[in-house]
Parts: structure tokens; sequence; C-alpha cells
């Protein structure tokens, strides 16, 4: 596993301010969502190379750079839940925010994001 990534100054400000906008949960929140049973839609928003070296199973994959234009072909409920993950919950909450903008009402980032999946004993895939 990585250490969390270093990140610029400006790009912080630009997640604080989406976050203010968007619902996150922690890693905890959703194992307990999956355990009970609640329907959602996990995506990676993370870059193809990430996705390939592994991911959430059963999770679906729409990149940061293309969520906008493909979500609606590939999940056109506006009222769906939506879990977004990425690296360490800043992209997610990018896209989420996007999302959000766009009518989705149940867009959520999982803070943490993959790094903190891969603790949690949930399952994956390559």
């Amino acid at each position: 596993m990585t250490a969390p990534k270093v990140h610029n100054p400006g790009f912080l400000a630009l997640v604080n301010s989406a976050k203010g906008r968007i619902q996150e949960i922690d890693i905890g929140e959703y194992q307990r969502l999956r355990a009970a049973g609640e329907e959602h839609v996990l995506i990676d928003t993370r870059e193809d190379s990430e996705w390939a070296a592994g991911h959430a199973a059963g999770a679906i994959h729409l990149g940061k750079g293309i969520i906008e234009r493909d979500i609606e072909a590939r999940v056109p409920r506006k009222d769906a839940k939506l879990v977004l993950y990425c690296g360490g919950g800043y992209r997610s909450a990018l896209a989420a925010d996007a999302l959000r903008q766009m009518g989705y009402s149940n867009a959520i980032s999982l803070d943490g994001g993959w790094r903190l999946y891969q603790e949690s004993g949930l399952p994956l895939e390559k």
C-alpha cells in the first residue's frame, strides 16, 4: 500500500470547497451500508491503470476524466445511491460534486478511498 499523496494548495482548496457541498462517508459507514444490504452503485473514479491494478469487487469504473460524460448511460436514475471512491477521497469528492450539479441527489464520496478500502477486508478484484 502507498502512503497518502502530498497535494498542492490550489487542489486542496478546490477539494475542500467540493466537500462542503457533498455527502461523504468513511469506510466504517460504507461497511455498515453494505452489511445492511442498502442498494447502491459503487463507482471507482481512479485512472485506468489504477483500476487495472486492483479495485473493489462489484465496482464499476468511471474515471474522473469521463464520469460526467458517461454516468447518465451507466446510471440513468438521478436518485440512485452512488458511492464514489478514488485513491484517498479527493478526486471522488470532486466527481461527487460534479454529479450533484448534474442532478444526482445521492452521490457520496468515500473518504479515505481505495487506501482504506484495501485495509478494510472488503472483497477485491483484479
